[in-house]
């Protein structure tokens, strides 16, 4: 492995200004000893037993550490030198991984060559769809069952008022603080190393500056992310009760409150970094849904259009590859149907060819109408509701505008007799007039162009400045994103158009809607 990215030219100790600036996820968290009795260690090395022994597979480049002899769990990784540490992988299989497929490699981030290198998951030899590529034991797996040691308390935690991804932060900050000391010294450390980033791109913009959240000005996910960064906040307030709820962690770290351990900037970068990397297990128990797998992300790439998941299967979290693959190549996983706001927010990346990208277009009945209550249960007879949400797939604008026309003709009926017609009648059906039909498209084609004049750029102005090779990374995503946000609403607007272009006579004007529905 190649420390010199580690080494302290990013000092754990240091704590000014300026680091904190650098979204270094765990990194940045004290390694303090909380307890060096002897008795805190036993208690420690009895908590993982003996390991299952295997030997880990070799390749030339892959990322390799010192070869050493078969040890029990109980031997210390602060026995190595900082020359000697052991990769991820090769401590792995001395904690029982068993032979796989996979080595781990390097290269540079995506976009930006200044950040120290990454690791990779890789194909060790030709794959084939439907191999195994790795099997990684649950004793290598963090859950919740691991980390609060009871899954009713677990259940509890969780379904009250902190989410698993603030467990889990919690307790890797906790671990980190006990540096060589802590059993997943090895994997917490390329965290580090990954630094809250994919593979594809940069930190999360829950980790931006003000100026930089700016680059998304124009985009619904500027809010989502200053709404998101506030749960956080509201997450680390509730710290101290997980600390004495969880009998587990009081037990480990009774002297250490959390916040006043830790400060939410550290908080934050942790629970980022817990969030770039979990992985959502299917058909377990809910302590367990949420799982921190070494070897799984941010080693592995997300992609949309790849259907290969991690999946729990038989006291092991698996990948079973859905393409094949030479030896070398980089391993991709499905991030599940994610729109790219979400894909940037938690993974801080954009994926143009995005087939479940989408975009909200939020409609409400107007609460000043005489006859809003009427209208209301018509709506929820049709199983909308007084404030409705629709999503606008890529690639399917014209079906999602002919979706909302019922709703927003319900919110033009105004004449109280054409409402009882339509309180009578069944299914979403309103007496259309043409005036009342231009009046709805030309709502709905306003809406789209003003949102698309909210953007500070243009359409051929973004992929100008895409084409540019020295773009600052944050800046390309972001433009990435509002990117293929300005493609849906221009289609939404090409087919509100070709909607209006078809009514009989387009010389009638609009007719007046004094309580038109409201977009936003």
């Amino acid at each position: 492995m190649d420390l010199a990215s580690l080494q302290l030219t990013k000092s754990i100790f240091n704590f000014n200004s300026t680091h904190l600036n650098h979204p270094l996820s765990l990194l940045l968290l004290p390694r303090v000893s909380i307890s060096n009795s002897r008795d805190h260690n036993a208690r420690r090395s009895l908590r993982w037993g003996t390991p299952n022994m295997c030997l880990a597979s070799s390749s030339g480049t892959s990322v390799s550490g010192k070869s050493s002899s078969p040890t029990v769990a109980s031997k210390r990784v602060t026995e190595f030198s900082e020359a000697e540490e052991e990769d991820l992988k090769s401590w792995m299989h001395e904690n029982g991984l068993p032979p796989c497929k996979v080595v781990l490699k390097e290269r540079r981030g995506a976009y930006d060559s200044r950040h120290p290198l990454i690791h990779y998951v890789a194909a060790s030899e030709d794959l084939q769809a439907g191999d195994i590529a790795f099997s990684v034991p649950n004793s290598l797996v963090v859950t919740l069952e691991r980390v609060l040691g009871n899954e009713t308390v677990a259940e509890l935690l969780t379904t009250n008022k902190l989410s698993e991804l603030a467990c889990l932060a919690l307790y890797l900050m906790y671990e980190k603080k006990q540096g060589k000391e802590s059993f997943w010294y090895p994997y917490i450390r390329e965290l580090d190393r990954q630094r809250g980033r994919g593979q594809l791109a940069v930190e999360s913009p829950l980790l931006w500056s003000e100026s930089e959240l700016n680059y998304l000005t124009g985009s619904p996910v500027k809010a989502e992310v200053l709404e998101r960064a506030e749960g956080i906040r509201k997450e680390y307030n509730e710290l101290d009760t997980v600390w004495f709820m969880a009998g587990s962690l009081f037990q480990q770290y009774p002297f250490d409150i959390p916040t006043e351990a830790f400060s939410f900037e550290i908080f934050k970068q942790a629970f980022v970094a817990v969030q770039s990397c979990v992985v959502h297990l299917q058909n377990v128990s809910l302590a367990r849904r949420f799982a921190l797998v070494p070897l799984g992300p941010p080693l592995l790439t997300y992609r949309s259009n790849c259907k290969a998941m991690l999946t729990a299967e038989n006291g092991a979290v698996q990948l079973v590859v859905d393409r094949p693959y030479l030896a070398g190549q980089s391993i991709v996983v499905w991030c599940g149907p994610q729109p790219n706001s979400k894909l940037l927010i938690n993974y801080g990346f954009v994926d143009e060819d995005n087939s479940y990208d989408r975009l909200v277009v939020e409609a409400a009945l107007n609460t000043e109408d005489p006859q809003y209550q009427d209208k209301r249960l018509v709506a929820q007879r049709n199983g909308r509701l007084t404030i409705q949400t629709f999503q606008v797939k890529v690639g399917k604008e014209r079906e999602t505008i002919l979706d909302m026309l019922p709703y927003m003709r319900l919110g033009y009926v105004s004449d109280p007799l054409e409402m009882e017609s339509v309180i009578s009648s069944h299914g979403p059906v309103c007496p259309v007039s043409h005036c009342m039909e231009y009046a709805v498209l030309t709502q709905l084609v306003t809406y789209f162009r003003e949102r698309l004049a909210g953007y500070p750029t243009t359409l051929s102005e973004d992929e100008a400045l895409l084409a540019e090779c020295d773009m600052e990374p944050k800046k390309r995503v972001a433009t990435q994103l509002l990117m293929c946000e300005k493609k849906i609403l221009s289609r939404c607007v090409e087919a509100t158009v070709d909607l209006i272009n078809q009514l009989p006579d387009l010389s009638l004007s609009p007719c007046p809607a004094p309580y038109a529905p409201l977009l936003r």
